[in-house]
């Protein structure tokens, strides 16, 4: 078991996760696509849950092993490398956006609405300050789960740099997870009015993700990690968790807390171990490059759904969908190779893994035509 742990803390890079990110995109672009609360493809919707688990995972264990290995968690680094990520590519959509609503939006109400939350926008915060409105479109209100990602980027490097001891994150992370259970049920009980901000700000906090952060301290611990691969690391643990999720996402009475628990226990059983039965689709080479690509496609998907719909007006629903993920696929792959990759480089001056590499030493070279001098230099390398 302690080998396992420590191939476990030594893996660079968890494969499964891509598979799992590429599931989430197509359940999300497949839930906008249909419009509708209603069967399967109406609670496409909880992919974006599995992405904040897949996020609260690995976010705190780079974290976790960052501290470990290098003595400290550098919030420059950090900060830098996810800035680096996503700005250029969110605010360049959100700057396209702005651009076409101001040119083509007909409806006066839905176009004034898009620049007053434009501010919301901006600072992340469209998941406090944006509704949801079921009598009219909400412009980039998609953004509401990306705000989510950025707060719990904000917040929760500062509480582990800061946390001089290593069960106060976890103490921390536990009582989150207390208040996102707890407010949306205090809101739907008539115990507290989702009109004051202080609410908003307490129901918008994802189960998932801070499911996902304990997991990560769990399995960080030997005994922790020997206590969970009991149950997840085995060759079955995989599918059955596949099951599980399958079976709690059709049930449509399913608690929250149940569905991000399963996609948690998902997450890590992929991480711990990679050879399951599941492993060639999700470790398939289109599969995993969809996955690769996903905020790409997120941020792209709406727009490439309204292209298609003008240029093919009347088509089902299926339709729509295949050319919408085949446009948001192919339009992310252009950004993430001639946009984003210039900035993703620019990401390893700041992480801690990438060992700096000294200047190599300049060398002078001793003249052909003539011995050299005594006391001089000359074939003696000098270091820059």
């Amino acid at each position: 078991m302690r080998t396992a742990h420590n191939d476990f803390l030594n893996a660079r890079f968890f494969a499964g996760l891509d598979g799992l990110r590429c599931l989430s995109i197509v359940a999300v672009v497949a839930y906008h696509v249909a419009g509708s609360h209603q069967g399967l493809v109406g609670r496409g919707y909880l992919g974006v849950s599995l992405f904040f688990a897949i996020s609260g995972f690995l976010i705190t264990t780079l974290l976790l092993r960052e501290r470990d290995k290098a003595g400290h968690i550098s919030l420059r680094g950090f900060f830098a490398r996810r800035a680096l990520r996503i700005f250029p590519l969110y605010y360049t959509v959100l700057g396209l956006y702005a651009a076409l609503v101001f040119v083509s939006e007909k409806d006066a109400v839905v176009r004034g609405d898009f620049f007053a939350n434009l501010p919301a926008f901006l600072t992340y915060t469209s998941n406090w300050f944006v509704p949801p409105a079921a009598d009219k479109r909400v412009i980039f209100y998609f953004a509401w789960s990306l705000a989510t990602e950025e707060q719990f980027y904000l917040l929760w490097p500062l509480v582990m740099a800061l946390s001089r001891r290593t069960w106060t994150p976890v103490l921390f992370m536990g009582g989150l997870l207390g208040v996102s259970l707890l407010t949306p049920w205090a809101v739907s009980a008539g115990l507290l009015d989702a009109s004051y901000l202080g609410v908003r700000v307490l129901t918008s906090i994802s189960a998932s993700i801070c499911m996902g952060c304990l997991a990560a301290h769990l399995t960080h611990s030997p005994k922790g990690f020997a206590w969970v691969s009991r149950v997840l690391g085995q060759v079955w643990s995989v599918p059955l968790m596949g099951v599980l999720l399958a079976g709690v996402v059709v049930w449509h009475e399913a608690p929250h807390w149940l569905i991000s628990l399963v996609m948690t226990a998902l997450v890590v059983a992929t991480c711990i171990r990679e050879q399951h039965p599941l492993a060639p689709v999700l470790g398939h080479a289109w599969v995993r490059y969809v996955g690769t690509v996903s905020y790409g496609v997120y941020l792209l998907h709406m727009l490439a759904l309204n292209g298609v719909r003008k240029a093919l007006p009347g088509q089902g629903v299926a339709v729509y969908f295949v050319l919408t993920l085949a446009v948001s696929v192919v339009a992310a792959t252009l950004s993430h190779r001639y946009f984003e990759s210039w900035f993703i480089k620019l990401k390893g001056r700041f992480d801690w893994r990438e060992p700096r590499r000294a200047p190599e030493p300049r060398r002078v070279r001793a003249p052909q035509a003539s011995a050299p001098k005594p006391g001089s230099l000359v074939g003696v390398g000098v270091e820059a």
